[in-house]
């Protein structure tokens, strides 16, 4: 096993402050304070130096750190091989990742696992991507559904193995009689003058948004933030804005109607697995994998 106080100390080389770290993880910065203290008494090294208000990664931290990152991925490599000396790919494996692609993905990945691996029973927890890289790391979820983002690590990073899933382009969601429902389809440009409703800024779709919005040269007003796909559905269906929809996310019985959109760039939210380096070839993950890519080639 892999010592838990080794991923506090690379939380805080990610995220910079004690108080960021125990935010991150879930603990209290006193909890944080006392396992790095710890693990510096046990390796026998300087770890952190106070700077200002905070403290620093020594160069013994980096150290570390770098033989940390190691010592998972071989650990990953080991328990793929331990695995693959049984017969039939049995246990448990752990599905994470937003909502609309644990619907569209995730559940038939699950179901379908069923079928193919009786001996494997699914486990599917719902989660932002930001968290859903946490939940890897802390080893309680095996394989992620992600979407890049500002939050998101890059897909160099060494603790993870990521690869593209799907491509699931949006449209412009209006109230049925609205002058921009038309089928050949819009350019997001004119929406431009649109009032707009987004789901809550602490989730993966508002960057998107955002971004796409910035591409197609301008900044929406926005006037409704709401959480939950239904809820936006029907603030658009009672003529209170217009939204993006994923394509993936299917539409409640609302007045609206979904409107292409075309030109460059066209807005669409890319999916990536995400799992932890090392684990690619353990035959949960493995089976996990090609289940998600079947569930993801229905909506090529």
């Amino acid at each position: 096993m892999i010592d838990p106080r080794l991923h506090v100390l690379r939380a805080l080389a990610e995220h910079g402050t004690v108080t960021a770290t125990a935010a991150a993880l879930h603990l209290t910065p006193s909890a944080v304070s006392q396992q790095l203290r710890l693990l510096a008494r046990d390796l026998e090294v300087e770890l952190l130096r106070p700077e200002g208000r905070g403290v620093r990664l020594t160069p013994a931290a980096h150290v570390v750190l770098r033989h940390a990152d190691t010592l998972r991925v071989q650990w990953e490599a080991a328990q793929a091989e331990l695995a693959q000396q049984s017969a039939a790919t049995r246990g448990t494996l752990r599905l994470c990742g937003v909502s609309s692609a644990l619907a569209a993905l995730a559940a038939p990945a699950a179901a379908r696992l069923q079928q193919t691996h009786p001996l494997v029973e699914s486990l599917i927890v719902e989660e932002e991507s930001a968290e859903c890289y946490r939940l890897l790391l802390t080893d309680e979820a095996d394989v992620a559904l992600v979407l890049p983002g500002p939050d998101a690590p890059p897909v160099t990073d060494a603790r993870y193995e990521q690869a593209p899933l799907l491509i699931d382009r949006q449209d412009l969601l209006v109230a049925e009689g609205h002058r921009l429902a038309r089928p050949e389809g819009i350019e997001l440009a004119e929406a431009a003058g649109q009032s707009w409703i987004v789901k809550k800024r602490n989730n993966d779709t508002y960057p998107l948004v955002m971004a796409a919005c910035a591409a197609a040269g301008f900044t929406p007003r926005i006037v409704h933030q709401v959480k939950e796909w239904y809820a936006v559905s029907s603030l658009v269906a009672e003529g209170f804005g217009v939204c993006l929809m994923p394509r993936i996310v299917p539409l409640p019985q609302h007045a609206v109607t979904r409107v292409p959109l075309r030109g460059e760039p066209v807005p669409a939210r890319r999916f990536l697995t995400a799992i932890r380096r090392g684990s690619s070839a353990h035959p949960l993950v493995i089976a996990g994998l090609d289940a998600l890519r079947e569930a993801a080639s229905a909506h090529c």
